[in-house]
């Protein structure tokens, strides 16, 4: 697990196993598209390795185009956003709970009744949802206190917006929120 610059945000540093039952037999990735409401859990997704779109600004009918042209799951509180998604055929997860590990469960539920297998990439930028790559410790020296580099040894940066990432103090929560969505329940 990784945490990223000035934030509690922590990372999966391996890719992961399907997260579900195996009835889709894929490799790809999931990949999912967040409304305005989910933009906590959309920041945990792309942590552990779920490629994820926020759409916080406009219409319901531009997120529900995008969600279709690029093959994206629909992520959203809103019950009826879900049946106008459905009705076009695109693939909505509603998702209950004000908890992030609520949400997280909800989720799986919400994915195994659809028969919606979860797989993960390797762990994306929570920040921007960019790759991450590994980073030397030499290259971070005018860009991290000196504390978490003498503490650390493995980094990783993103590659669109630069933000760098760390196993930190924060790891065992975001674990622990991983875990929720790992559960067979």
């Amino acid at each position: 697990m990784i945490r990223r610059q000035g934030s509690s945000t922590l990372l999966s540093k391996e890719p992961r196993r399907a997260v579900s039952s195996s009835r889709r037999r894929t490799h790809d990735p999931t990949r999912f598209i967040a409304d305005a409401m989910l933009g906590s859990l959309a920041r945990k997704l792309r942590a552990f390795g779920f490629d994820t779109i926020y759409y916080k600004d406009g219409e319901d009918s531009t997120l529900l185009e995008l969600a279709a042209s690029e093959g994206r799951v629909l992520l959203t509180s809103d019950r009826a956003l879900s049946e106008r998604a459905d009705n076009r055929r695109i693939m909505s997860l509603v998702i209950m709970g004000s908890k992030e590990s609520k949400r997280l469960v909800s989720l799986r539920f919400a994915a195994d009744a659809k028969g919606l297998v979860l797989v993960r990439g390797p762990p994306r930028c929570s920040l921007c949802n960019g790759n991450l790559e590994r980073s030397p410790r030499s290259e971070l020296a005018n860009r991290l206190p000196a504390g978490v580099l003498s503490r650390h040894r493995l980094f990783y940066r993103c590659v669109l917006c630069g933000m760098v990432y760390w196993r930190g103090s924060h790891w065992k929560k975001l674990r622990w929120l991983e875990k929720r969505l790992e559960q067979d329940s």
